[in-house]
């Protein structure tokens, strides 16, 4: 009584089923990564400092890869002294330590000034994307 060297798992039924299985996470990944960046994207223009608007315009989202990348950018230069502050103000002790002056075509004159206040936008709104993304992903491996 020989018995066969080969012993064979599985069937055609499961193959099908983990495919399926696997487009849906990826489905869900998308959907996922989509949803955290305009979370933070919405978050971020909610947050930013508003003058005239074009930080807050400033704020572009952009998919790649089918939903599987998305990015979000802030295009305004100076979105970083609104963040961190300027001067005495400025994050950390950064800042000039002296005051300066410069002309304020706003206001028609001249203004003397020792800095600005941080306004945090872009890291708050990290942090609440952070935490949607995390708990989402975490739902999705259950």
């Amino acid at each position: 009584m020989a018995r066969s060297g080969q012993v064979k798992f599985g069937s055609r039924a499961l193959s099908n089923a983990l495919k399926k299985y696997e487009e849906s996470v990826e489905c869900d990944a998308k959907r996922i990564v989509v949803d955290t960046a305009i979370m933070i994207l919405s978050n971020a223009k909610a947050l930013a400092a508003f003058d005239e608007g074009n930080l807050r315009d400033s704020i572009e989202l952009e998919i790649r890869n089918g939903g599987l990348t998305a990015i979000v950018r802030v295009t305004a230069s100076y979105a970083v002294y609104v963040e961190f502050g300027t001067g005495i103000y400025a994050v950390e002790g950064n800042g000039r330590k002296t005051p300066w002056t410069y002309y304020s075509t706003k206001l028609g004159r001249f203004v003397i000034t020792e800095g600005m206040q941080p306004q945090p936008f872009w890291f708050p709104a990290i942090d609440i994307g952070q935490k949607h993304f995390n708990s989402e992903m975490r739902k999705l491996g259950r």
